[in-house]
């Protein structure tokens, strides 16, 4: 899942891998925050580094794929390129993209963490959205909106994987998709 800081990712993903894990599926939740501070506290927010912490992330996904899991990532991921690149390392036929389309003025409303308000206020540098761009995807698989309850969104995302044979992702040459960044 990708989208701006605040826009629902974890609290998204959070449910997702809950409903997930109740259908018996073996689950890995890679939500960003986590990973900054567990896998990525070496690293800074410039572009080079933002890129070094998704293909990380894709890295680690791949390999709970590969185990037969299914990973659930949940990052700002901020630019279109890193995130094809990210479905390269974890497999074009594995690879879900979901766009939690929340409007930066949402976003900064919630700000949970404060950081909209230190970047508004000049004390943080680089943020995305603000100082930083996001580049929305192009062509998401699926597009989601957290201006619903989170449990809806979590059975249109469940709904979606089970029609992938009859999704865009099928047309793509898509069989199993068990990854999503």
């Amino acid at each position: 899942m990708t989208g701006l800081s605040g826009a629902g990712k974890s609290t998204t993903a959070e449910a997702l891998m809950l409903r997930l894990a109740d259908d018996g599926r073996t689950v890995g939740l890679l939500d960003g925050d986590a990973v900054r501070r567990q896998l990525s506290s070496d690293l800074t927010f410039s572009r080079a580094d933002r890129e070094t912490n998704v293909l990380r992330v894709a890295r680690l996904a791949r390999t709970i794929v590969d185990s037969g899991g299914i990973a659930v990532c949940a990052l700002v991921s901020p630019y279109r390129d890193v995130r094809r690149r990210a479905r390269q390392i974890v497999g074009e036929d594995r690879f879900i993209e979901i766009f939690v389309d929340t409007p930066l003025s949402v976003c900064e409303a919630r700000d949970t963490k404060g950081l909209y308000a230190r970047a508004r206020r000049g004390l943080a540098k680089g943020l995305t959205g603000v100082d930083d761009p996001y580049e929305p995807p192009l062509r998401p698989e699926l597009a989601i909106s957290t201006d619903v309850a989170v449990a809806l969104n979590v059975e249109r995302i469940v709904t979606f994987l089970t029609r992938v044979p009859h999704s865009t992702a099928r047309a793509r040459g898509t069989r199993r998709i068990t990854a999503w960044l």
